[in-house]
């Protein structure tokens, strides 16, 4: 089996992030658009420095196959609160690359930053994605139907949360 390492993101990963998100499959499990730009990922990238962004990327021989961030806004009654996005390169899905970054996400949530609840929003489609959260403990919320345009047609999302019992 490959080794996959997961690692905080640097700023020369915008390259890697920009074509991580060019693959059909990992732009539409997100809110991203196709094609996205260098300048966009950069940008993105300096926030990296705000305490409550936390990304990890994951790499498989020096390629960057995931991406994973963990928001804690700074809100005072929604401080126990981490919201999370990830997304899998195309090539690189069923390989345990999002078991690996959800794996981390969890040590660092857990153990790091005391949140007690972890949330994410995901298409009702992506069964994979379902699956691997539910792997780390989420449940389904709730449903949004028609929550985003994608591909032509809206598609609606459930909203999982996870919550740290101990």
């Amino acid at each position: 089996m490959t080794e996959i390492i997961v690692r905080s993101v640097e700023m020369n990963d915008a390259d890697h992030l920009r074509k991580l998100f060019e693959g059909e499959r990992a732009y539409s499990g997100t809110l991203q658009l196709p094609r996205p730009s260098q300048q966009l990922w950069e940008n993105r990238l300096e926030q990296r420095n705000r305490e409550s962004v936390h990304q990890y990327v994951a790499e498989i021989d020096s390629k960057v196959v995931g991406h994973l961030f963990l928001d804690n806004p700074p809100n005072p009654r929604r401080r126990h609160v981490g919201y999370l996005g990830m997304a899998v390169r195309d090539d690189s899905q069923g390989q345990g690359v999002g078991s690996a970054l959800m794996a981390a996400m969890v040590d660092l949530a857990d153990n790091w930053l005391n949140l007690r609840r972890i949330e994410l929003t995901v298409f009702v489609d992506n069964e994979p994605a379902i699956k691997l959260y539910k792997k780390f403990g989420f449940q389904v919320e709730g449903e949004s139907p028609d929550y985003a345009f994608r591909n032509g047609e809206y598609v609606g999302v459930y909203h999982m949360g996870r919550i740290n019992k101990r």
